[in-house]
């Protein structure tokens, strides 16, 4: 049996962005699990071999290299940055292109899960951290807040990116 990706919650049903008034943590929280499940949802449906196909030559984007990036990222900002955390890099860890050119599609659906449980770990591991908390990125100051708009950022620029590469797989848009 082939796998296929599935859809996050609700898979029938518009997305959440979470509050729209009130303190800004939950506002940011919910904004970026929006832009977590759109990954997924611009995933579901496709094969393994459709999630590492290259459709945009000269491009070397895959939307499997999207999750396997962003599972790296999780992990560098929020885990090892800001929680301080000691665990190893994850595909070659800051600067290193592996997430984007090491896809596997017999790999698929572990990547996939490794994304899911990178963003449980990553919120279990900032839960308690104010966001007022500053980390040294380069030489400047940074807030946790700071990271959360980052991490959005990076989503949505990514997201964009999701959204051609399944358009030209298979004509779907809209997710």
């Amino acid at each position: 049996m082939t796998w296929i990706s599935p859809a996050p919650p609700p898979a029938d049903g518009p997305m959440i962005d979470g509050p729209m008034t009130g303190e800004e943590r939950p506002i940011l929280e919910g904004y970026l699990a929006r832009q977590r499940a759109t990954l997924l949802r611009v995933c579901a449906g496709l094969t393994g071999e459709q999630l590492a196909a290259r459709p945009v030559p000269p491009s070397t984007l895959s939307l499997l290299g999207l999750v396997r990036h962003l599972a790296k990222v999780e992990r560098i900002w929020l885990r090892q940055r800001v929680a301080g955390q000691d665990v190893p890099p994850l595909h070659g860890g800051p600067g290193d292109d592996t997430d984007f050119h090491r896809v596997d599609p017999s790999r698929a659906e572990q990547e996939v899960q490794a994304l899911r449980e990178e963003w449980r770990l990553a919120d279990e591991a900032v839960a308690a951290v104010p966001f007022t908390h500053e980390i040294d990125f380069r030489g400047e100051m940074m807030s946790l807040r700071m990271v959360y708009v980052h991490l959005i950022g990076e989503y949505s620029r990514h997201n964009g990116h999701a959204d051609l590469l399944r358009q030209v797989l298979d004509g779907v848009t809209g997710r």
